[in-house]
């Protein structure tokens, strides 16, 4: 069967059409596919970061900056494992990303108070500017994406993107956003 699918879309790519395939359902049954929300979603992140990626491309920065920088600055003090568990990326992708930014001064790193061992991690002035732009241009577009949702629209939103989170390893970051972020104990 999944010869036959790869033929097909082989044969509507060569004759140049540009329409998805109508696959809604999936091979083995169960509920339809959700091609809408998945390619929304994948347009969605695409042009989320595509403005803050060119900021970065003029640091010579790319999104595992933009996210180290983001967490740094958000959680001040946040320690090297921590970081690793949120980012959910090797000690080696981190090492790099991270060697760069303290170098050029965007993080600043300090021994931890009771634990000397522990390096907890700051955002120096230059990285909060770079945060600042960053985030503003974010900002910009989800204040655009909102205008014209009710409260209740906007909650739900918030849910849904909550609820697209994997909450099975969780991390002391995930759970204070998610905390902080529930419709009982936030801030009206």
């Amino acid at each position: 069967m999944a010869d036959i699918n790869f033929a097909k879309a082989e044969v509507t790519a060569a004759a140049g059409d540009a329409r998805p395939v109508d696959d809604a359902a999936p091979a083995g049954g169960g509920p339809p596919l959700r091609w809408d929300i998945i390619e929304l979603l994948f347009f969605a992140y695409r042009d989320f970061v595509g403005e803050a990626d060119h900021v970065l491309e003029a640091f010579g920065f790319g999104r595992a900056h933009h996210r180290v920088v983001h967490f740094v600055h958000r959680y001040p003090g946040l320690t090297v494992a921590d970081l690793l568990g949120v980012l959910r990326i090797t000690k080696q992708s981190l090492g790099r990303v991270l060697k760069q930014l303290l170098e050029e001064g965007y993080i600043v790193q300090r021994a931890g108070d009771q634990d000397r061992r522990q390096r907890l991690l700051f955002a120096t002035a230059k990285g909060e500017t770079l945060i600042a732009k960053l985030a503003g241009l974010q900002t910009d577009r989800i204040t655009r994406a909102m205008r014209g949702l009710s409260a209740s629209d906007a909650a739900a939103v918030s849910q849904f993107l909550r609820g697209m989170i994997d909450r099975e390893e969780s991390d002391k970051v995930l759970e204070s956003l998610l905390d902080h972020h529930r419709p009982e104990t936030r801030d009206q």
